[in-house]
Parts: C-alpha cells; structure tokens; sequence
C-alpha cells in the first residue's frame, strides 16, 4: 500500500486549522469543502406565457420525486418585492415533476406574499403568509395566518387573524415557515421580521395552541429573525435563526439543546434520508457575516460537521443583497432544488461524483 504522508501531514495541519477558526468563530474561513453537484441549467418551466416570479420554500411531496415551491407570482416588475401577488390572478403554489414541469397549481387571489411551504405525510399543503403590515393595504384580509389545504388545493384549515398581527396564542406577524411533525403536531416560525414576535408555536394537529417559546435576543432560544424551521430524523426541530447567524436546535417541547454556527448565515435548511443536513445561505456578506461567503453547506446531521460547500457562483462580498439559495430541499434520489427569490430561480442540482 502507497502511503503519501505529505498529503496525510496537509490534511491534519487543515483539519487542526479548522478547529482553531470554529473555537474561535472564524470557521467561516475555512470553507475549502468539495462541492460534488453541478447545476442543471434552466430546470423549471412554467407554463406559456408565465415569467419566474421570486421563488419562496421548496420542499418535497411525500412520494419523494415531486417538488412543490411558492412562486410569488411573475416578474413583470423585477424590483417589486414584498407584495408581488397582491394583485396577481396567478396560482402561486405550484407542483414540478422531476423534468421541471408544472404538473399542479392553485392559491391565486389568497396571498399577497407567501413564504413558507410544507406537505404532510397525507399530502396535504401548509403555507405561511408573511406580508407585513407595511405592504399590505388596509382592509385587506390577507396576511398573518397559515394555510392548510387539500393535495388538490381545497381549503382545509386556518390558522391565525386573516390580516391581523398579533402576539395571541392564536396570532401570527408574518409567519415565515411551518413544518408537519409525523404525528400530526403543527410548528411555526413566527415571525419573518427582525422586530416581529420571534417565537416557535406549536399547536395539535386538529389546530389548538399547545405552546410557544422564544423571543428576540441573542441568547439559546432566543432569536433575530427565524426565517426556516424542519425536523430532524431524531424529532428534533432545527430553527434557522438567520438573524444570530445560527442554527438552533430543540426537543418538540421548545427545550434547547445545541446552537451550530459553523454552516453560515441560514436562510433555509432541510434532511435527506440518510441523515445529511441541508443549509442554505443567502446573505453571508462582508457586512452581515463577514468572511463566510453565500452558498449551500452540506453535512451530517447528527454530528455537525460540513462535508460539502455549493458555492454560489455570483457570490460578491460587497453586495448586501439576498442572493443564491433562500430555500432548499431535496428529494429521495439526493437532488437539490434551491429556492431564489432574489435571482427569481428555481434551481436543480445533481450528483456527478
């Protein structure tokens, strides 16, 4: 057996590099991960006529190749942001097969911003409006509320004030995401401003309030916008607190149990079947997270170490802009599908090696 001690001697000097940038929270600096996936170049179609609006959460059907995402409308005018389907007749939750079309849609005229999206087991559909109170107009009845519907778009379940905020145990400002526990137990990441209610609810399948924990801060269980939540294979729910620049970790009773800072500023997150973490990061910036850069790091779930970086390719440290992957999910063959609401792009990626 041919033993190359250089290479061995390099790769300890790196991995000893590391742990003293991550115990000195400088691991944004070290970021030399391999990046085994390529980009499929134009991967979704709409349909005739219709242009890619910002694309909200992604996340995976429960057969495992079907992608569904919010589309936040089109982009007839490519510096709106905030109220793009405010007076669009456009459906913006849409469903792709595993070629990129659209094999399903429905929700026009209930949303003016819609964000978060999750599919329960039964196949059911959860989304979160998350307009603020500044871009929706007065009188309007949409905002601040979650929706459940059928698998082919039927109204199910409501939840929150339509167009009130409020910090109730039955009030939302501008819900960011919602994820489905197996049993039925429905979370939410409340809400999508630095300045909303900054909390986790928790409610029982048939919609009743449970609980709720967090507040603005700095410290565990606190946050600064929680833009993304899901939930581990283990049950534990991983809160992207892109404010802190962090990822929180808890039981489904809302007790902390770790922070990971080491996969960037998080915007979105997801889990694979093989037990791999999912990160997206779109606003790492010389400003808001100096020396990290914009991307998606990949690793393991259990213990936290990043194994992968997809760096985004236009990533520009002097640019404060969001950029790249909000939103990310990945379905059961290991695809990504990445959620631009920036760029306006639902992007595909593969495994080549």
């Amino acid at each position: 057996m041919n033993v190359n001690f250089k290479t061995i001697e390099k790769n300890a000097t790196h991995v000893m590099l590391c742990f003293i940038l991550l115990f000195s929270g400088l691991v944004g600096f070290c970021q030399s991960y391999p990046n085994p996936y390529q980009l499929v170049e134009n991967w979704a179609k709409l349909p005739e006529g219709r242009t890619m609006g910002a694309v909200g959460k992604v996340t995976i059907d429960p057969d495992g190749e079907h992608i569904w995402a919010v589309i936040r409308c089109d982009a007839i005018e490519p510096d709106r942001f905030g109220d793009e389907c405010l007076d669009s007749d456009l459906d913006p939750i849409l469903k792709f097969d595993q070629n990129g079309n659209v094999v399903q849609s429905f929700g026009a005229g209930m949303f003016i911003w819609p964000h978060g999206i999750d599919v329960d087991k039964e196949g059911n559909v959860w989304v979160t409006e998350a307009v603020s109170d500044k871009r929706r107009p007065e009188g309007d009845k949409r905002g601040h509320q979650v929706i459940k519907f059928s698998p082919d778009g039927k109204v199910l379940m409501v939840l929150g004030k339509p167009g009130i905020a409020g910090n109730g145990e039955y009030e939302f400002n501008s819900p960011a995401d919602i994820i489905v526990a197996d049993n039925g137990n429905i979370f939410v990441a409340d809400g999508h401003s630095q300045e909303g209610n900054n909390r986790v609810m928790k409610f029982s399948p048939d919609g009743t309030f449970i609980k709720s924990w967090g507040k603005t801060g700095y410290g565990p269980g606190e946050f600064k916008s929680l833009h993304a939540l899901d939930i581990d294979s283990r049950g534990r729910i991983f809160v992207a607190d892109r404010g802190n620049n962090r990822l929180q970790i808890f039981d489904q009773e809302g007790n902390f149990i770790s922070q990971w800072t080491q996969f960037g500023k998080p915007s979105g997150l997801a889990f694979d079947e093989h037990d791999k973490i999912y990160v997206a990061d779109s606003e790492s910036d010389n400003l808001q997270n100096p020396g990290w850069e914009m991307g998606i790091r990949i690793g393991d779930a259990n213990l936290g170490w990043v194994d992968y970086f997809i760096r985004l390719p236009t990533f520009d440290p002097q640019n404060t802009k969001t950029n790249g992957a909000e939103f990310i999910a990945v379905d059961k063959y290991g695809n990504i599908f990445g959620g631009e609401p920036g760029p306006r792009k639902l992007q595909k990626y593969v495994r080549v090696r």
